[in-house]
C-alpha cells in the first residue's frame, strides 16, 4: 500500500514540474533584433536595460529608453554608451538625494 502512495506523490511532483517548465517556456520576452551605433543625447535618456544574450535574447545590446518612453537599442560596449549609462546612474542617484534637483521630474515617470 505505501509503494502505491509513493506512486502518486511522485507523480503529482511530475505533474507540477512539467506545468511550471510550460508556464516559465511561455514568458515574452522584449529583445532587440538590431543594435544602431548611433549617439544618443544623454540629456534625452531617463533609464536603461542591458539585455544579455543567452537570457531570452540573441544580441547583447543596452536598451536606452529616453523621456517619451521610446527604447533605443544600442551596442552595449561602445564607450559612449557607458558614458550615457554612467550619466544616468548618476542623476537617478542625485534624484534620490533631493527630488527637487533639475531634471528629476522625467526620472521619477520611468
Amino acid at each position: 500500500m505505501s509503494s502505491w502512495g509513493d506512486a502518486k506523490i511522485f507523480f503529482c511532483i511530475l505533474f507540477i514540474t512539467c506545468c511550471c517548465t510550460v508556464t516559465v517556456a511561455q514568458i515574452v520576452m522584449d529583445c532587440c533584433l538590431s543594435v544602431r551605433n548611433q549617439t544618443v543625447d544623454k540629456r534625452a535618456i531617463v533609464d536603461h536595460h542591458h539585455q544579455i544574450t543567452g537570457q531570452g535574447c540573441s544580441l547583447d545590446a543596452m536598451i536606452l529608453v529616453t523621456r517619451r518612453k521610446i527604447k533605443l537599442c544600442v551596442p552595449a560596449d561602445e564607450p559612449w554608451v557607458l558614458d550615457v549609462v554612467k550619466h544616468v546612474e548618476d542623476k537617478k542617484k542625485r534624484c534620490m538625494k533631493t527630488k527637487k534637483a533639475r531634471g528629476c521630474k522625467d526620472m521619477t515617470r520611468v
